[in-house]
C-alpha cells in the first residue's frame, strides 16, 4: 500500500512540475502573439516566450526548494525521535 502512495505522490509531483512550466510559457507566448498582432510587431513574441520560460523555471525552482526543505525537516524530526 505504501508503494502505491509513493507512486501517486511522485506522479503528482511530476504533473505539478509540468504545469508550473507549461502555463507561464503558454500565457506569455499568447500575450506576446496578441500584442505582436495588435501593434504589427510579431518579433515581440520571442521575448515574451523567454520571459515565460524564465518564470516557469523560477516556479519549478521554488517548488523543488520547498519540497527539499520539507523532506529535510522530516528527516531531522525522524533523527530526533530516534535519539
Amino acid at each position: 500500500m505504501k508503494y502505491k502512495k509513493n507512486v501517486y505522490q511522485s506522479f503528482t509531483m511530476v504533473m505539478q512540475f509540468g504545469i508550473n512550466m507549461i502555463v507561464p510559457i503558454l500565457m506569455c507566448t499568447m500575450l506576446g502573439a496578441y500584442i505582436g498582432r495588435k501593434f504589427d510587431m510579431l518579433f515581440i513574441t520571442v521575448p515574451f516566450f523567454i520571459i515565460g520560460a524564465l518564470a516557469g523555471f523560477r516556479n519549478i525552482y521554488v517548488m523543488a526548494k520547498r519540497i527539499f526543505e520539507q523532506e529535510s525537516d522530516r528527516d531531522t524530526k525522524n533523527v530526533k525521535k530516534a535519539e
